[in-house]
């Protein structure tokens, strides 16, 4: 049942005389109502509604709906208000009532609501030659732009419409924006759509709003072939003995891969368990263009049931393919695409779940082989396939494998953890080197077992010294070295150029040219580098491919562009770097490295407790030189294991991976005398005082470091292809030997007595008398001998402290005969045997002992001296064993009472058995082979078998490889700590006790403790003397160790709250007599939750050579018991005077009860006077302090001013209630108001450089509503006053009859005070109206021509022709004086109009001002306070009274003594406080025009009393045709002037800006490599090429080139010029396009946007319209002068094809400039800078309609005249041959008959027959 309790309503408008009122509720359909009561203000019901719930329960999204009505009126005329009430609550806890008090009633009808869509511009349209128009819908309603053109057009237009809903039904209207081009049809005319249903914030990212294509443009698909390296499957029980498969190796898991896209995903089927699984399965996915989805997610699942996370794996579309977003720059596009490659995965391992310190997701966990490909066109409906058999052999065939060696030296370990456990570093890639991955052959990975040595300070650290542990993994992966190579020689190149732009932004004068050019020299010869090895690379897959071609492009620009120093000087270099660096950076990724990361382990014990990871590049060595190599391949860096987000280890060493093949380059790096060995430990207890092998409880015979069985020496064998190098040695690892008591100087013993009894018998001591802590015996605490080197400070005594009695007694009763009790209790009972009591002592080191370090490199070089000095083979005599008190416990040298086991350690040289071509290590894989049980001796058989053990294969041991320095080299260092910045506290603790850690290699001290500081001021200077780094002491210079600074706040009970940390590097002088003092330095300090603050501070390492020339290098100046930072590098300080203002406090929350101040900088505290009564007075008793100081004159190194509010609370407690970090800021000159009010509102592009922006305020609302102003009613407040008996209609506010203004009442004590006067007052008012903006469009053309009005009682300023056309953003920049008298005429209207041709025009918005209230407000609101005092320029002075006759004025109306200045005015007293200018100004005014130090000083005094600034106050419009419907705002501000005390200064000048005239000159010379795409009737390609160009925003004024005919290669001579002249601001860095939009228009419309040249070249057809053949990127008109090539590009399938090229000289010229060296368009005259010749073009390019005879001459003849002679030839030959034929039948036939007929003897013709 869901029962509703309806108590009472509040009706503001109540009559008492209308029908009554009740409630009804509806809840899932079913209304119910309340009984009908009169209306009246406050109505009351008290009545209960209820539902039946029946079967159905609450949902968490069920709601109520409560309307509150007229009795007996339909709605919604008849509903008052309306609310739904939501059920979340009730339903989380039904038994709880849900009480709802003042739920606000919404008007049902709706409220004016107006939304504003403003279309800015668009960014990377789809198309080529593309008019895009955007549509806008809003609702139902529809709105659209102008047509523009180009792909980046610029709109700027806004679209409003106003709605009367309810917020519920305004949410449900879309916004649909839908950009399409005019050109096309209808059909392909959407280039893509953006919806947004939720009006979004005011200040959400614009860049946002990407527009999403019409349909899904392209399919991905993803292939997965196969796996490798899968992990091996877990033990089901951890607590049983897993049963392992035949030879010890675990099962598999059963595997599958899901992947994850754009919402999509899909599974490959389950594979049977195995390590290298195959799938051969395709994915296709949906792509849009461009992808919005960046990521691939891949997972690798284990199990039947594929429930269980194995690893995961990410592939980035950003890194695989590039959508043209570098097409500015020429960089070419491709989609996605990626391998066939392996992609590692990286999961947790498989105790995660059971050890808490394994950091999660960091352990390889296989490979997987994908290919990734895109083709255009939607999927075809199938989501996955199978791969076809080739596609798989084509994979393979690309994966070559070579064998690989990773080897790594371990120099120093530090910040381990402590504890008695061993500790060994493991290092491994993918799963060769991993001790718990049984399908690699075993490999000398790890480090040999070491024991945590106690610095002395504060950390551990294991003690390797001389012989630095090495370890070598060989493994076989691809051989990728062409993409390793480009990437590391394009991250060697990004590195340089990182460092040269940093010197480069901290460089001034001539040293910025000299590192400028260093940064090209250098930077054009990595490119050079780089290019060589990218025009050799080999392109296996397609991304290599498409890599190859954009770094290509990317490297060959930049190198171009580094051939010359900028033409604009150097200053332009910087930003042209930051953007190459950019562009670098952007292609140095290899997504298909496929070697997985190197994995750095911290095993402590059988626990991995800390990781690090490598990437492979890094450390990768290449034959191709030094650049190729990765940037930390063989030098010695620092890494930091982390475990459980804490750090577990720093760790100093050299890495090296590279092929075996190439292993020769890793002795280059090794310093060292390279040692393999192989050791193993012989084990004996004492049986009956007696030492042997027999009963060795938990242990064999023969085992590791560790305690883990081994095999004896004598069935050890060397690996193959090694031998032995001398015999086998016994000598201690002294290394192991070292206890807890090394590097301490003080040891508290304890001895336990111990005494038993019989039940009811008396106490006597026990079979163990004397026992340590655990029970292992001891000897009596009268035979403890103090070691030699230390003294006893006091003699044994009884530890009473604890759960003991009063003689320190402690009882247990034993639960079997002979063992110790489990538990101890402080009070004896009758049933207790046994009991015991701690007796302790202090021991203390001898004043006159060796220092710790060299106590402990004494006792280690012990070991060479005994074991490697003679040389004759095993050491005999009890010196070579190590003896304990049990197995697993710590060992020392000389035997102890109560030791019942020892060992000593054998050890064997190897050497190779022949000399290897490559480094020996990489020859040890595989060593750790499984023993022949046929070699097992007898007695060890006898042995096993007298014990019952099963026999167990064991195998060789891990050959311990060692890299020997003879010795060391010393070295300083020196740590100067001067003070940590901006702390972020931590806790709300209100004390802190703050003291720095700083370690270095081995070592490590601490500052002193400070107490209270919020920002430490240590002044300290940390001395480690003699530290010991072994190598070349140049290498230490190259890669110096870390020092690691970490901050803890201290409570006084040990226990430590670290508050950050810090990596810092010392600067390194192998030579000291050239060392020059450091400087300090910021450096980050790191906290759990981020930056938490900053630590200055330097640091230098000394050499401390043999020639003693350290001792000549002055120690740092002792002081107070510390070294102090020497004066060369502590900063100098001088005496400055801190003045405090603090007023008082607002809006604190929470329970504060009497806040105070505490103002903290350089050390000093100030503290205010607590505010006894907050709520009632938030001011502090005192307002003004003075805190004289000791300040850094360096302003890099003064510290913030940290104001704290601390609340009192009973008891003396003071919690923090918030604090915040104030600094000083310099001021400098602006040079017109424009620039100054840019600044202020955050556009740095449009204000002048060296503009300071905080000297203008700018409100964001009405000055009256600035909250520090009180309304300016803190004279006079106002009462509105009503009209009696007046009711306003429903949903309308009551209107006012007029105003009451009451004086405020006057603060305590009550004071005679000078009022200004009552009588009205004759007054100058200036308005300056600076601009507006979302004003409401007036006009059919979605703009408006607004133009100001301003009213003051009967007098009207403003008129309608200077209006401002076409425009929703007018800036005015007008000022308007009127004068009046107040109050009479009090009420300052300024209104808005629009201008139409025909009056009357239409109002935009009024905003009413109460100039009363200004000029009677104490805070002074009739004229700002501007921050500087200036007596001419554009900051002149414009008030009546200069600043020292003001602040008179100002005492007298608060009831001071008039403040009294000095004779030069550089110091006054004001009130109780004396001022000086040197607190304000530190130095000589810098800029022009700073008047008298009386009037300044003067000026800076009024600022600080919170008086209203010089300001620009935002006021909103409103109309009275929609009332409460916000009509825009202007930005404006009052000045009122009474007339009485004299004339004002001059007005401020705020006339906009006018643009200049300028002239834009562009010659196109040439076009080559330009598209063909035409063919002529002898089907050849060519084009008629010609260039149009125009200024982005004047497209109707483009201009064109003729026509280059018949261009048969792309090439191109035209010699035009484009002349386009426009008005430039030059100071907001725009173009000013006045222009009409439509030939009817009557004004022009003004567009303001960035300066750029529109230039494209088409094809010329006389039939049919022409074709786009390409553009170049938009060029920018910023530059003076410019010539080149600019690369044109056209649009296919999606992406930017590369169409020809554009030579182009650009000039850009003033008016002035322009009217002196005048030039024609094209070729007309004055054809003169550049003169213009006629273009030499080819004969026959002209048009073939105007003459078609020549062009058969010039194409037909020339080309085929040896054809066409021929031709000719043959047709007259065959014309001879016909004839022939013809007449020769004929002919020969009359022959025949008639031979002789045609012979005449006599010489006459025959005309009759025969005679």
């Amino acid at each position: 049942m869901l029962r509703l309790l309806v108590a009472s309503a509040h009706v503001p408008g109540a009559t008492g005389s209308g029908p009554g009122l009740h409630v009804s509720a509806r809840f899932r359909g079913v209304p119910r109502s309340t009984r009908v009561v009169p209306e009246e203000h406050s109505p009351t019901w008290n009545e209960t509604l209820a539902w039946p719930l029946g079967a159905r329960p609450l949902h968490p999204t069920a709601s109520l709906t409560l309307r509150l009505r007229h009795w007996g009126q339909s709605a919604p005329g008849g509903d008052l208000g309306a609310t739904t009430v939501s059920l979340d609550r009730l339903v989380a806890d039904p038994g709880l009532p849900l009480a709802l008090s003042h739920v606000p009633l919404l008007d049902p009808r709706g409220q004016p609501t107006g939304v504003r869509v403003r279309v800015i511009e668009g960014h990377q349209l789809q198309g080529n030659d593309i008019k895009p128009v955007v549509t806008v819908f809003i609702g139902q309603h529809r709105f659209r732009t102008r047509i523009r053109m180009g792909n980046n057009p610029y709109y700027n237009e806004v679209f409003c419409q106003n709605f009367h809903r309810t917020p519920a039904q305004l949410s449900a209207e879309p916004i649909r924006i839908q950009v399409l081009d005019s050109r096309a049809t209808r059909a392909k005319a959407v280039i893509g759509v953006f919806q947004d249903t939720e009006a979004p914030p005011r200040d959400e990212d614009v860049e946002a709003n990407l527009l999403r294509p019409p349909p899904c443009a392209a399919t991905v698909q993803l292939r997965v072939y196969r796996a490798e390296d899968l992990p091996q499957a877990a033990p089901a029980r951890p607590c049983l003995p897993s049963v392992l498969p035949a030879g010890g190796k675990r099962g598999f898991v059963a595997a599958a891969v899901r992947v994850t896209f754009a919402g999509r995903t899909l599974c490959t089927r389950v594979m049977p368990p195995d390590a290298n699984p195959v799938w051969n399965e395709v994915f296709f996915f949906p792509l849009r263009l461009p992808p919005i989805c960046d990521e691939i997610q891949l997972a690798l699942l284990g199990g039947s049931r594929s429930s269980r996370v194995l690893g995961t794996a990410t592939l980035h579309l950003s890194q695989i393919s590039s959508a043209g977003a570098e097409l500015e720059e020429g960089t070419p596009g491709f989609l996605p695409c990626f391998g066939p490659s392996f992609l590692p995965f990286y999961g947790p391992r498989p105790d995660s779940d059971r050890t808490s310190h394994t950091p999660p997701g960091v352990a390889f966990r296989g490979r997987v082989l994908l290919e990734l490909s895109t083709h255009m066109g939607p999927p075809d409906g199938c989501q996955r396939d199978a791969i076809a058999p080739e596609d798989v052999a084509r994979a393979q065939h690309l994966l070559p494998r070579c064998r690989f060696g990773l080897c790594g030296v371990f120099y120093s370990a530090t910040m381990v953890p402590a504890g008695p456990e061993l500790l060994r570093f493991e290092l491994s890639l993918g799963n060769y080197g991993d001790t718990g991955d049984v399908t690699c052959k075993p490999a000398a990975s790890v480090t040999p077992h070491a024991c945590p040595l106690f610095d002395g300070n504060r950390y551990h650290y294991l003690p390797w010294y001389g012989d630095k542990p090495v370890a070598a993994v060989t493994s076989s992966w691809e051989d990728a070295g062409h993409r390793w190579d480009a990437l590391n020689l394009l991250r060697a190149a990004c590195r340089r150029l990182e460092k040269n732009v940093a010197e480069l932004r901290g460089a001034r004068g001539d040293t910025q040219g000299d590192v400028g050019r260093r940064l090209l020299r250098q930077l054009g010869q990595d490119c050079r580098l780089a290019l060589s090895q990218l025009e050799a690379q080999p392109t296996p897959t397609p991304l290599d491919a498409h890599l190859r071609a954009a770094r290509l492009h990317l490297l060959r620009r930049v190198a171009a562009a580094v051939a010359k120093p900028p033409r604009a000087g150097w200053d332009t270099l910087l930003p042209v770097a930051e953007g190459w660096l950019g562009r670098l950076a952007s292609l140095a990724v290899e997504p298909q490295a496929g070697v997985p990361d190197v994995l750095l382990w911290l095993l402590r014990g059988g626990r991995r407790v800390a990781c690090a990871r490598v990437p492979a590049p890094d450390i990768m060595f290449s034959p191709r030189g030094r650049g190729a190599c990765g940037g930390l391949c063989g030098r010695i860096q620092t890494l930091f294991l982390r475990g459980s987000g804490a750090v577990g280890a720093q760790l100093r060493l050299r890495l090296w991976l590279g092929r075996v093949t190439d292993s020769g380059d890793l002795l280059r790096h090794l310093e060292g005398t390279l040692r393999v060995y192989a050791e193993t430990y012989e084990n004996q207890t004492r049986l009956l005082g007696k030492w042997g092998p027999r009963g060795l409880l938990g242990c064999s015979g023969f085992s590791d470091g560790a305690g883990n069985a081994a095999l004896p020496r004598h069935r050890i064998r060397p690996p193959k292809g090694w031998r032995w190098d001398g015999p086998w040695t016994a000598e201690p690892q002294r290394r192991l030997l070292l206890d807890e008591e090394t590097n301490v100087g003080e040891v508290l013993e304890d001895v336990y007595e111990n005494e038993s009894r019989r039940l009811g018998g008396d106490w006597a001591p026990a079979a163990l008398p004397s026992t340590d802590a655990s029970g292992a015996a001891v000897p009596p605490k009268e035979e403890v001998e103090c070691p030699q080197g230390w003294h006893v400070t006091d003699g044994w005594r009884v530890d009473v402290t604890g759960a003991v009695d009063e003689a320190g007694w402690e009882y247990g009763a034993s639960a079997a005969p002979g063992s110790p009790p489990p538990a101890w209790h402080p009070a004896e009972k009758n049933y207790h045997t046994h009991r015991r009591r701690r007796w302790l002592r202090t021991r203390r080191r001898d004043p006159g002992a060796p220092e710790r370090e060299q106590d402990v490199a004494a006792f280690l070089q012990l070991v060479r001296a005994e074991g490697t000095g003679t040389g004759h083979g095993p050491v005999a005599g009890t010196e070579a064993w190590e003896y304990g008190s049990l197995w697993g416990r710590h060992f020392h040298l000389r035997p102890r009472a109560g030791d019942v086991c020892r060992r000593r350690r054998w050890h064997r040289r190897m050497v190779p058995a022949q000399p290897p071509p490559v480094a020996p290590l990489f020859l040890l894989e595989g060593s750790l082979g499984t023993e022949d049980p046929a070699e097992e001796d007898e007695p060890a058989a006898a042995e096993r078998r007298a014990w019952g053990l099963s026999r167990t294969p064991l195998q060789q041991p891990r050959p311990l490889i060692l890299c020997t320095f003879q010795r060391p080299n010393f070295f300083q260092l020196r740590c100067y700590i001067f003070q940590a910045l901006e702390l972020t506290p931590r806790g709300t603790k209100s004390t802190t006790n703050l003291v720095a850690h700083v370690s270095f290699v081995h070592v490590s001290q601490s500052t002193r403790a400070l107490r209270d500081p919020l920002d430490p001021l240590w002044d300290q200077t940390l001395l480690f003397q003699r530290v010991m780094l072994y190598g070349d002491p140049r290498g230490v210079r190259d890669d110096p160790p870390a020092v690691v600074v970490e901050l803890f706040d201290q409570d006084g009970r040990d226990a430590a709250g670290f508050l950050g940390g810090s990596v810092c590097t010392p600067e390194v002088w192998l030579d000291v007599r050239h060392r020059r003092p450091p400087r300090l330095r910021r450096y980050p300090l790191r906290g759990p939750g981020g930056l938490a603050g900053e630590l200055l501070a330097a640091f230098e390492l000394l050499h401390d050579a043999e020639d003693g020339s350290l001792a000549q290098v002055s120690s740092p100046p002792w002081s107070q018991g510390v070294f102090s930072v020497p004066p060369g590098i502590r900063p100098v300080l001088r005496l400055v005077a801190l003045e405090v203002l603090a007023w008082g406090l607002r809006g604190l929350r929470g329970n504060v009860r009497a806040p105070s101040l505490e103002v903290q900088c350089g050390g000093r505290t100030l503290r205010t006077p607590a505010i006894a009564h907050l709520a009632s007075n938030p001011n502090f008793p005192i307002n003004a302090f003075l805190l004289v100081l000791h300040l850094p004159s360096e302003e890099e190194y003064v510290p913030p001013i940290r104001l704290r509010v601390l609340d009192t609370r009973d008891f003396g407690y003071q919690p923090e209630v918030g604090q915040v970090c104030a600094a000083e800021e310099e001021e400098e000159d602006e040079d017109d108001w424009w620039s100054k009010f840019y600044a202020a509102m955050g556009d740095t592009a449009k204000s002048r450089p060296g503009t300071d922006g905080n000297r203008l305020k700018i409100y964001s609302c009405e000055l009256e509503a600035v909250p520090e102003f009180e309304g300016l009613q803190d004279f006079c407040q106002t009462f509105p006053l009503y009209q009696p008996g007046a009711h306003p209609a429903p949903g309308e506010d009551p209107l006012p009859v007029g105003e009451f203004k009451e004086p405020g009442v006057p603060p305590p004590p009550r004071r005679f005070q000078e009022l200004p006067p009552s009588h009205p007052q004759q007054c100058l008012v200036r308005v300056y109206v600076v601009r507006a903006f979302d004003l409401p469009p007036r006009d059919r053309n979605g703009l408006c021509d607004p133009y100001v009005r301003v009213s003051l009682g009967t007098k009207t300023l403003g008129r309608r022709d200077q209006y401002v056309p076409n425009t929703l953003e007018p800036v005015f920049g007008r000022l308007f004086e009127v004068t009046g008298t107040i109050p009479l005429e009090k009420d300052l209207r300024v209104t808005l109009l629009d201008y139409d041709l025909v009056p009357p025009d239409q109002e935009i918005g009024t905003t009413v001002i109460d100039l009363e209230n200004r000029l009677l407000s104490r805070f002074r609101a009739h004229c700002g306070l501007p921050s500087r005092y200036h007596t001419s320029g554009a900051g002149c002075w414009r008030d009546q009274l200069p600043p020292s006759r003001t602040l008179e004025h100002f005492a007298r109306t608060r009831g001071l003594p008039v403040p009294e200045f000095s004779a030069e005015g550089t110091a006054v007293t004001f009130g109780d406080h004396t001022f000086l200018l040197s607190n304000f100004e530190t130095g000589p005014p810098t800029h022009r025009h700073p008047g008298a130090p009386r009037e300044r000083l003067a000026l800076h005094v009024l600022r600080a009393c919170h008086l209203v600034p010089e300001h620009l106050e935002t006021r909103t419009l409103y109309n009275s045709v929609q009332p409460g419907l916000e009509q825009g705002k202007v930005q404006m501000w009052v000045d009122v002037f009474p007339a009485s005390l004299g004339p004002p200064g001059p007005a401020i000048d705020i006339t906009p800006r006018k643009p200049q005239r300028y002239e834009l000159r562009c010659v196109v010379w040439n076009t080559q490599d330009v598209d063909l795409d035409d063919t002529n009737l002898l089907g050849q390609q060519m084009s008629d090429i010609y260039v149009v160009g125009w200024l982005d925003g004047l497209e109707e004024q483009r201009q064109r080139t003729d026509i280059h005919y018949r261009s048969l290669r792309g090439d191109g001579a035209f010699n035009w010029r484009f002349v386009f002249s426009f008005e430039y601001l030059a100071a907001e860095q725009l173009c000013v396009l006045p222009r009409k939009e439509h030939f009817w228009s009557l004004d022009e419309t003004v567009l303001k946007v960035p300066p750029k040249l529109i230039l494209q070249v088409w094809d010329n057809d006389k039939f049919s319209a022409d074709d786009f053949l390409g553009e170049p990127p938009p060029v920018s008109l910023l530059a003076r002068r410019a010539r080149g090539w600019w690369p044109c590009t056209v649009q296919e399938g999606g992406k930017r094809r590369l169409s020809g090229k554009l030579e182009l000289s650009l000039e850009l010229l003033t008016a002035k400039e322009a009217e002196e060296r005048p030039a024609g368009k094209g070729r007309e005259d004055p054809n003169m800078y550049p003169m213009l010749p006629p273009p030499v073009r080819p004969e026959g390019s002209f048009p073939w309609v105007q003459a078609p005879l020549r062009a058969l001459r010039h194409y037909v003849w020339r080309r085929h005249r040896g054809r066409i002679s021929l031709g000719l030839a043959a047709l007259l030959l065959l014309a001879l041959l016909l004839t022939f034929v013809y007449a020769a039948p004929g002919y020969l036939a009359m022959k025949l008959v008639k031979p002789l007929d045609s012979l005449d003897f006599t010489g006459r013709k025959r005309h009759g027959a025969g005679v």
